[in-house]
């Protein structure tokens, strides 16, 4: 069945300045290698404009105002403190994606697509309901799920984030709702500094996975099989929406995992058995961090071979 890929040129709006590792270009590496060859029954669509019944499924209204009028003419505005800020492109950008990642709920909802990619930035796993952090502004993955919950009226919505770091927006979104789960696996210690394995959210809907510092391919696939594998399909959700990472790389500048393309083949095909088992096959995912070009290039090649039924070649 279809996969399809909701990206928009709004997204390279979003310009943090120069030198920052969330830069437009990650951008433009993703989406010149999905244009590929390999690539071309891939189904391309263009993101709509989220509206702000949707941010605020997750995040709360005087903060939505705030960001609303804190985009500049020019210039940037810092909303934590340094890494986190907007830009005269900024709004549009994050309503894409918002708006990518609502979409791609109803393809696989109404049968349009098996799985949908929404290649769009700034990423989104960071942002709580009410605060901006770590180059996040507003929660896409979170919201996603959140809409499928409301307009489709699922009673088990999972968003699995596979990122370097831990999501904490989407921990402090999910941990008090019934129905909403959500598992990380991420490097620890490392920033933002949660996601501890006792952290099991009110209605142990929260499941985390940390890794250590080197982790290399061995473990974390021993570890996701053990430790996260069984319990999501314990959860048996009707939709997988998957942050997807890909700075657990062993080439990215802001961690120090050790993976490497298969590996992101690997979980994504372990993700899509689940979703085949519980959910139809339906699978949203959306863009997250990754901030070495070659690891986000192979990463995201792999994570759509493995959408897309494909094996991942041999290095």
């Amino acid at each position: 069945m279809t996969i399809r890929v909701y990206t928009h040129v709004d997204c390279y709006g979003h310009q943090p300045g120069s030198g920052h590792p969330e830069s437009p270009q990650r951008l433009a590496v993703v989406l010149e290698t999905l244009k590929a060859p390999e690539f071309k029954e891939l189904e391309w669509r263009e993101a709509p404009l989220g509206t702000r019944a949707q941010v605020e499924m997750i995040h709360e209204s005087d903060y939505v105002d705030i960001i609303s009028e804190a985009a500049p003419l020019h210039g940037l505005v810092p909303l934590d403190g340094g890494d986190t800020v907007m830009s005269p492109g900024s709004w549009s950008a994050v309503m894409r994606c918002v708006g990518a990642a609502c979409a791609a709920v109803d393809d696989v909802m109404l049968g349009e697509a098996r799985a949908v990619f929404c290649a769009t930035r700034p990423c989104g796993h960071h942002a709580e309901p009410d605060r901006a952090m770590g180059f996040c502004i507003f929660n896409q993955a979170a919201i996603a799920a959140a809409h499928a919950s409301r307009a489709y009226e699922l009673d088990r919505v999972a968003v699995v984030d596979f990122d370097v770091h831990h999501g904490n927006g989407t921990q402090a979104a999910f941990s008090p709702l019934r129905g909403m789960y959500y598992a990380s696996c991420h490097q620890s210690p490392l920033y933002p500094g949660t996601g501890h394995p006792r952290e099991h959210g009110a209605h142990h809907n929260i499941l985390n996975v940390p890794l250590p510092p080197e982790c290399p391919s061995a473990v974390f696939r021993r570890r996701i099989t053990e430790q996260m594998l069984p319990v999501l399909r314990e959860w048996a959700p009707q939709l997988i929406v998957i942050s997807a990472g890909f700075d657990a790389h062993r080439d990215d500048p802001l961690a120090t995992m050790n993976l490497d393309d298969s590996d992101f083949h690997w979980i994504t095909e372990q993700l899509a058995a689940i979703a085949g088992e519980t959910a139809q096959g339906r699978i949203v995912s959306i863009l997250e961090g990754g901030y070495s070009p070659g690891g986000l290039s192979g990463g995201s090649a792999a994570h759509l071979r493995a959408l897309m039924g494909r094996p991942q070649p041999l290095n």
